[in-house]
């Protein structure tokens, strides 16, 4: 990795330090994506079955899973990962349970009462990867909170030929449905319905370019649907002191350089020596990584960066915006309050970004490429709207009714003052 000194660089190389390797949004892939989706939107189920074929070599017969395919490939989940997979479910359950929003009701003027309550949003589609990983806990982040918000119907999909352990997580989940279908056409189904998938409200996950072009383009549909977030590459950035272990920094960089070869990570550290004995730790452990090619290329156009202090450090990590920031110094929470734009905080030595990956309770669908300036993780708001409650008495809307006059009058909107006029001269 470059070891870069930030206080040497000019302002405009500062910038280019923290500059994410490009997505390239290509015209090709919005037009493959496009067409992948008029398919299905023209053929339904045969078009799923057709891209299953073509695009995952599965050859499949039909879209939705049956409960006994579903209890089958339970059954065949080895016992300590289904344990595994429980003790992650309980924790997750907790931390979303804890969500739970409690309606807010209050007097903004007497006689005048104003609320604020939730409701779930009514059918959500979840989206669990196939492919090089089969992400399991991604289902239980995206169906336990789908759950506890009471959504209708929850239903999953992932390409064919689904992992066992994805559907053991729906199964215990309680998911509704489950359809074996993956990519683009996934999405294009979830949005637009087919003869055996279900029309969903909102659609949630992460995926390849495909599925987040689709993504794109169907929430930008006034037909389509809604989506989570636009997710690019997965991304660390981790704050280190003198007092940090080296071994377990370069540890925390490589959980994220293996997921593919356009995710980033950065070290923020306060010293030159620091900088090396990580260096000389990555290139020892990359060594026995099975996806060693995948990390050296994330890894190729990583950084470490050497802060004059944990201050600077901490603006540097702002300035970023990491969907990870792991802090490993002398006293991590000491710099909490400092931190405004980050995914994921994980406080200390013993807080790998891998336990909130899997198993600590917190969600792992985040915000990236800089995102987490203005959004948040994925937590059980986003399976609920909000909705605003009015309730005036006669004395509260006499109270406000001369206001709203003069207010309706100066922006020229007769009709609105008419409404309240009309009642004032029914009471007097």
């Amino acid at each position: 990795m470059q070891i870069l000194h930030f206080n040497k660089l000019t302002q405009e190389e500062q910038k280019k330090a923290l500059k994410r390797p490009a997505i390239e949004r290509k015209d090709e892939l919005s037009a493959l994506v496009k067409g992948i989706i008029d398919e299905v939107k023209n053929r339904g189920d045969e078009a799923l079955i057709a891209q299953a074929l073509r695009f995952d070599k599965a050859e499949i017969s039909s879209i939705k899973l049956t409960q006994d395919e579903i209890n089958l490939a339970c059954q065949r989940v080895d016992e300590n990962l289904k344990k595994a997979i429980i003790t992650a479910y309980e924790n997750i359950k907790k931390f979303h349970q804890a969500q739970i929003f409690k309606p807010l009701e209050l007097e903004t003027t007497q006689g005048v009462k104003c609320e604020l309550v939730s409701r779930p949003i009514e059918k959500v589609g979840l989206y669990i990867p196939g492919g090089l990983a089969p992400l399991f806990s991604t289902a239980l982040m995206l169906a336990i909170p789908a759950k506890i918000a009471n959504c209708k119907k929850v239903v999953l999909a992932s390409p064919a030929k689904i992992n066992d352990a994805v559907l053991f997580c729906a199964k215990l989940c309680e998911v509704d449905e489950v359809y074996q279908m993956g990519g683009a056409g996934a999405i294009a189904a979830l949005a637009y319905g087919t003869q055996s998938v279900t029309r969903v409200d909102k659609i949630y996950g992460p995926g390849n370019a495909f599925v987040t072009e689709a993504k794109a383009q169907v929430s930008a549909d006034i037909n389509g649907a809604d989506i989570d977030m636009q997710a690019g590459p997965s991304e660390v950035l981790v704050i280190a002191d003198e007092a940090a272990n080296a071994e377990f920094v370069a540890s925390d960089l490589l959980s994220q350089a293996e997921h593919g070869a356009d995710s980033q990570v950065i070290l923020v550290c306060l010293s030159e020596s620091f900088a090396q004995k990580v260096g000389k730790e990555l290139a020892s452990q990359l060594e026995n990584l099975p996806r060693k090619e995948l990390a050296s290329k994330s890894l190729s156009h990583s950084k470490i960066i050497i802060a004059s202090n944990l201050n600077e450090a901490v603006q540097i990590s702002n300035q970023y915006a990491p969907e990870h920031l792991i802090i490993q110094t002398a006293s991590p929470r000491s710099l909490l309050d400092k931190v405004q734009n980050a995914g994921s905080v994980f406080l200390g030595a013993f807080s790998p970004e891998s336990m909130g990956d899997y198993a600590s309770g917190t969600n792992h669908v985040l915000p990236t490429y800089g995102l987490t300036r203005t959004r948040s993780s994925l937590n059980l708001s986003d399976f609920t709207k909000k909705m605003t409650v009015q309730e005036l008495s006669c004395e509260g809307f006499k109270k406000l009714a001369k206001s709203v006059e003069i207010l309706a009058h100066a922006e020229h909107l007769d009709a609105h003052k008419n409404a309240v006029s009309l009642r004032l001269k029914t009471l007097s």
